[in-house]
């Protein structure tokens, strides 16, 4: 299965998370460099699909919509600076330097509360948000999980990672 197939099987299977739309005005929108990166968050595990449509701008968001936090995006620290910081016991990565490099942003916390009224997703893992410029200078970073039926902002020193800790991200067309 192509990867355009792919996204209109998940979009056609999840109408509630785009009611005002038709695949044709979404396959419209896949330009090559999006295709690009839509793949990467694919091939991480992220399986994205459309969340947000703004009918003014007619700009689209695909998110990372797999149940728990991407299989290939997890064991990170949230940014480089955390990430050089660490002096043992460095991650392979960081969650910020991974995400420019698939060609994404991470989830707000906005993004995190909308994306969780689509479904239930992080019921054992936690994603990584992107964080308030105040928090990061005082040296932690935020993140998203849902337990006990309710979604939990919370906090960590930015340089930790956890291997059920990973990062959603999103792309905007």
């Amino acid at each position: 299965m192509t990867l355009v197939q792919t996204l209109e099987t998940r979009f056609l299977a999840n109408p509630y998370r785009h009611p005002t739309l038709t695949w044709p005005q979404v396959e419209q929108k896949l330009t090559p460099q999006a295709l690009t990166t839509l793949q990467l968050m694919e091939k991480t595990g992220g399986e994205p699909d459309l969340i947000t449509h703004n009918p003014e701008t007619n700009e689209i968001t695909f998110a990372d919509c797999s149940s728990e936090s991407p299989t290939g995006r997890r064991s990170l620290c949230y940014d480089h600076p955390a990430l050089e910081k660490r002096k043992a016991n460095k991650p392979a990565n960081s969650a910020q330097n991974l995400a420019t490099q698939i060609g994404i942003q991470l989830l707000t916390e906005a993004d995190y509360h909308h994306l969780q009224t689509l479904g239930e997703f992080d019921l054992k893992t936690s994603s990584w948000l992107q964080t308030p410029p105040e928090v990061r200078a005082l040296g932690g970073a935020i993140f998203g999980d849902r337990r006990f039926n309710r979604v939990f902002i919370y906090h960590n020193g930015a340089d930790s990672y956890y291997a059920a800790r990973g990062f959603r991200g999103k792309i905007i067309l």
